[in-house]
């Protein structure tokens, strides 16, 4: 017999989901069949799957171990750990918990090195999500048991060689309030990156932008085509020595590579973007200052002001990401004042 209760995590859904996660090898049809015949219930009493859970509620499931570990999918990936070739963090040891930004019970903001995923695409795939998981289980914080019901996750996504802020939901609260904040846009990011050329004054760029999924790129035009989305990107410059400028780049709207392709569109590409860039400009970055990647980095989070408890004692607070090595090095060598 395996006995479940139901925390905060698992509270407000209902019982078959959670039978769905935890038994997720399972069928539908065999945990119906096992509440009609009274071998899972719920505070001892029959059940039949839509009941809604509250926190304290116990799930009782009169299986034989070999049966639930067959149902049961491997809850966690291990994942690797971090070597110090892809952290890219200033000054710091190669370690997960020298990426930690801001942590609480709920939430978790971290400063993703250039070269690692947001999120898996693939199976095979290791993510900033997996490395998580792993930091949160070697601290007790989180346990293979729990991890069968609920997983923390990632609120917002980078590309993988863009470095900076993500945020992470470690409670269902936490990730369901952050996620919230992030599609209606209530939570403020703030970029910075190092392009080509002179840009003498602050900006709001407007344009159509268009996928191609078959190579992962995108077009930016100036006239809607089928297909197409509408964007809209701010900038505004910190520092220029005639041949590049650092800018402070507030999206508007978050389409994928928005940044980097809106940019190289003005004529303003990013040093070290292989997919947008100009050639000649990464190298030069790559053989002065190391660039191997592009120079966008996801520097700033502003919290909303009106966050409902339990993040409330988040409203309105700002979060800022150390910049990588490789962005600091390109930016003292071209004399840009970092702010």
């Amino acid at each position: 017999m395996r006995q479940l209760t139901v925390g905060p995590n698992e509270a407000g859904q209902r019982l078959d989901k959670l039978l769905g996660k935890y038994l997720n090898q399972a069928p539908k049809s065999f945990f119906y069949k096992m509440m009609r015949k009274k071998n899972i219930t719920l505070n001892g009493k029959k059940c039949q799957g839509d009941e809604r859970l509250s926190e304290g509620d116990e799930i009782r499931m009169f299986l034989a171990d070999e049966t639930i570990e067959k149902f049961s999918g491997t809850a966690f990936k291990e994942a690797p750990k971090i070597s110090g070739k892809n952290t890219g963090i200033s000054g710091r040891e190669p370690s997960f918990s020298r990426m930690i930004v801001y942590e609480d019970s709920h939430v978790l903001l971290m400063n993703k090195p250039s070269g690692i995923l947001s999120q898996k695409a693939k199976e095979s795939d290791t993510s900033l999500v997996e490395m998580m998981i792993r930091y949160l289980l070697d601290s007790g914080q989180i346990t293979e048991e729990a991890l069968r019901t609920f997983h923390p996750s990632v609120c917002n996504r980078l590309d993988r060689n863009t470095s900076g802020l993500i945020a992470a939901g470690k409670s269902l609260k936490g990730l369901q309030l952050l996620s919230q904040a992030f599609h209606d846009r209530t939570i403020h990011k703030y970029y910075q990156c190092i392009v080509a050329g002179p840009v003498p004054a602050p900006e709001k760029i407007e344009g159509y932008l268009k996928k191609d999924p078959k190579t992962n790129q995108v077009t930016v035009s100036r006239t809607a085509l089928p297909d197409s989305q509408p964007i809209a990107t701010e900038y505004l410059p910190l520092a220029s020595n005639g041949r590049f400028t650092l800018l402070q780049v507030t999206l508007l709207t978050g389409r994928t590579h928005q940044i980097r392709a809106h940019l190289a569109s003005i004529g303003h590409p990013i040093a070290g973007d292989g997919k947008y860039g100009v050639k000649a400009i990464n190298e030069k970055a790559k053989k002065q200052y190391g660039v191997s990647s592009q120079l966008l980095h996801s520097w700033k989070l502003t919290m909303p002001d009106n966050l409902p408890s339990p993040l409330s004692h988040l409203a309105g607070k700002s979060f800022a990401a150390e910049l990588p090595e490789d962005f600091l090095r390109m930016a003292k060598g071209e004399d840009l004042i970092l702010y």
